[in-house]
């Protein structure tokens, strides 16, 4: 498990380099661990080094994870989130990164107002406009941050995307455009706390630092072998 430890530092130093490169503050960034899939024995080498906040990317296997491991942990669900999982996630977790539709916006708020609390989350927007991906149309987002405005159980921080798996030519457009949608509602919402920008993973989280992202949800830099 030294490795992890090793790969670490070095995702770590690599942030640090490109949040330099755009003039941010490295102490800015937050490392999202995205742990779908890894043993608990990983994990545990990844806080041995120091890492606290994990994503996961299915309510089963975050709920079992986070019963069988230090609760001091901080979890993020960072996959696509179906309603009839509202129930295990919200709650459970600091930060949704995948509310993409009004009826899931509406189940999270539910869920989080029959508990009692506030549910943090971030809206996922489809900047690539692939089929594939999951996520609100950017000239949408308006609207679903409209609607939760009116929620009590629910504040919005920000906004995801995923990059498509392309060229850099083509990632760092849709990365930008995130950045760009987040500063028009900003303007446009002054009562929303759009501080979050959650986008890169492995393969592209440094071009996602250059246009702004101060939250990158990597897995395979860490976990890989």
């Amino acid at each position: 498990m030294e490795n992890i430890a090793r790969n670490l530092e070095s995702v770590r130093e690599r942030i640090e380099r490109a949040a330099v490169r755009s003039g941010m503050d490295p102490g800015g960034v937050t490392l999202v661990a995205v742990s779908k899939g890894r043993s608990l024995e990983s994990i545990r080498a990844a806080v041995s080094a120091g890492q606290t906040v994990f994503g996961e990317n299915r309510a089963r296997e975050l709920c079992d994870k986070m019963d069988r491991l230090d609760a001091d942990l901080e979890w993020h669900f960072v996959g696509h989130l179906q309603r009839n999982k509202v129930n295990m996630v919200v709650g459970k977790v600091a930060l949704i990164h995948s509310v993409d539709s009004l009826r899931l916006l509406e189940a999270v708020a539910l869920r989080a107002e029959e508990l009692g609390m506030i549910q943090d989350i971030l809206l996922q927007v489809n900047v690539s406009g692939e089929e594939s991906k999951y996520g609100i149309a950017a000239e949408r987002t308006a609207e679903l941050l409209e609607a939760e405005l009116d929620l009590a159980a629910v504040r919005v921080r920000g906004l995801m995307t995923m990059a498509p798996l392309a060229v850099e030519a083509e990632i760092r457009p849709c990365f930008r455009r995130l950045r760009e949608l987040r500063d028009e509602l900003a303007r446009d919402y002054p009562a929303a706390s759009l501080d979050i920008l959650s986008m890169g993973m492995t393969q592209d989280f440094e071009v996602a630092l250059e246009e702004g992202a101060n939250m990158v949800r990597i897995g395979t830099a860490i976990f890989a072998t």
